[in-house]
């Protein structure tokens, strides 16, 4: 059983603690440990969480499954004023991998972007990020190929993908 709900200011520090365990994981043998923790810190930093979740930038959801906090997503509904929601976040536990937990928040992503109108599902992903596979299973499909520059010489060299819905 899971259960995704709304995450507030006071649930940075669960968002926080999920980030510091799956970036690493997720992204180590991608990224340097120096460009890690400077993305972690503009990403997650309490002030940037705060920010997004108070001006409603994104909306963050916590995914729990029937004993505690086992991820979190943070979207945005209406993005560039299009019918379109883009996935700005999604990290569960590295435990919970193989259980189909990742497509039953796919599948609760698709329904609260159809309950505003989306037409469309978008994600960045690391071009060298292995959950481009899952994505594509999920029927995403690439759309474009973009590296953003994020500071202190870093890029991000990503993906867009996207799904109709």
């Amino acid at each position: 059983m899971i259960k995704i709900t709304e995450a507030f200011v006071e649930d940075i520090a669960k968002i926080q603690e999920i980030a510091h365990i799956t970036w690493p994981i997720t992204y180590g043998e991608i990224l340097t440990a120096a460009q890690l923790d400077y993305m972690l810190d503009l990403i997650y930093s309490d002030e940037a969480l705060s920010k997004q979740i108070q001006n409603k930038e994104q909306l963050f959801y916590l995914v729990s499954d029937l004993e505690s906090v086992i991820g979190f997503i943070g979207i945005e509904h209406n993005y560039k004023n299009e019918a379109i929601t883009k996935i700005h976040k999604i990290y569960l536990l590295p435990e919970t991998q193989g259980k189909g937990y990742g497509k039953i928040v796919f599948n609760s992503i698709e329904e609260l972007a159809l309950e505003n109108k989306s037409k469309e599902l978008l994600l960045n992903v690391n071009r060298f990020n292995t959950a481009l596979n899952f994505y594509k299973k999920l029927g995403f499909e690439i759309k474009e190929t973009v590296d953003i520059e994020i500071g202190n010489g870093y890029l991000m060299e990503d993906y867009v993908m996207g799904k109709k819905i």
